[in-house]
């Protein structure tokens, strides 16, 4: 069936390859595609537009949405929402919320709405983008986020912080500097991921509340480890370069194969989230899944208390109201 599918952060290395999956195995779709830069100038986009042109007949267009800036969210979602109120989109089937940000070799930074650029990039932006929309889905539909292994409160090797969210929760959004920039750095991701993986749970709570949002699931996904996201080259130590380089990429079916199933390319781990995006994966399925498979998000993600505390913050920092999401009972 016919819809409008939003893809985030297209021109990541997932978003690249989701984004062909949407347009080669799904072309009766049409497809918006946002990216933090659509000049011709950057190399990112320039790639997405050459996957595009693979497909001469997809209705594909390329936005530039800066998730760092929330008026510009709340833009985009205002005109999208009109072209659909005004028929030249069909309704939404799926909202793919994939822009990520990290900074492993500075201390926070805050953008101009006064937030964490990794919070604000990774969740704030999208509860803005998907509140603002909901009410132009179709009567069933599917938002994909993109969770992470890193989400889980336990050690891992690219930090000894674990992710926490805290009683006030408003100073993730101020942490502390540290002489640790890439532990901390890797902090501020990780709790990105765990705040929207908490966050997940309430708004399927909302939305099966109302008749009118029922069929709409909301999934979220650990697409793995990916050994060779552009990820690693961004804003990350010469030792992490290093790693990938030498390590990660050379070896990552021998990684895959001995060491830990779920490191894999970022081509496998786009084509799962197309697929997970428009149903044919886990069709009518919700919660949380590492690859594919149904799994167990971090227990403190579970509890009802904190969801709604991240919830009610979130729309907050988000600046969702009464009059400018069709949720209401967001609200109530």
């Amino acid at each position: 069936m016919a819809g409008t599918i939003i893809l985030t952060g297209a021109n990541g290395s997932l978003g690249i390859h989701a984004a062909e999956q949407l347009l080669k195995a799904h072309p009766e779709l049409v497809t918006i595609f946002t990216v933090r830069n659509a000049a011709e100038s950057d190399a990112n986009t320039e790639s997405l537009r050459k996957v595009i042109a693979r497909y001469p007949g997809s209705r594909a267009s390329i936005h530039q949405v800066d998730h760092a800036n929330l008026s510009a969210i709340h833009e985009f979602a205002s005109k999208i929402s009109s072209a659909i109120t005004a028929g030249e989109y069909p309704p939404i089937k799926s909202i793919i919320c994939n822009a990520a940000y990290w900074n492993l070799v500075a201390d926070s930074e805050l953008t101009e709405d006064g937030y964490d650029k990794t919070l604000q990039v990774s969740h704030i932006a999208h509860v803005a983008l998907l509140l603002r929309l909901i009410g132009n889905f179709a009567d069933s539909g599917r938002i994909v986020l993109l969770s992470s292994i890193g989400h889980y409160r336990k050690p891992n090797a690219m930090t000894s912080h674990l992710p926490e969210i805290p009683g006030n929760i408003d100073q993730l959004n101020h942490p502390l500097p540290d002489k640790d920039k890439q532990g901390r750095g890797f902090q501020r991701y990780a709790n990105s991921k765990l705040v929207a993986t908490t966050w997940m749970y309430a708004l399927d709570h909302y939305l099966q509340q109302n008749p009118r949002f029922k069929n709409i699931t909301v999934v979220a996904i650990n697409p793995g480890g990916l050994g060779d996201s552009r990820v690693f080259t961004t804003n990350t130590p010469r030792s992490t370069k290093l790693t990938q380089r030498l390590i990660l990429k050379p070896f990552m079916w021998v990684i895959n194969r001995l060491v830990d199933p779920t490191f894999r390319s970022s081509a496998d781990a786009g084509v799962d989230v197309a697929e997970l995006a428009v149903g044919k994966a886990r069709p009518g399925e919700r919660g949380y899944f590492t690859l594919l498979n149904k799994d167990e998000s971090d227990p403190i993600t579970r509890d009802p208390e904190l969801q709604q505390k991240v919830w009610q913050k979130s729309l907050e920092w988000a600046k969702i109201t009464k009059d400018n999401t069709a949720l209401k009972e967001a609200f109530e």
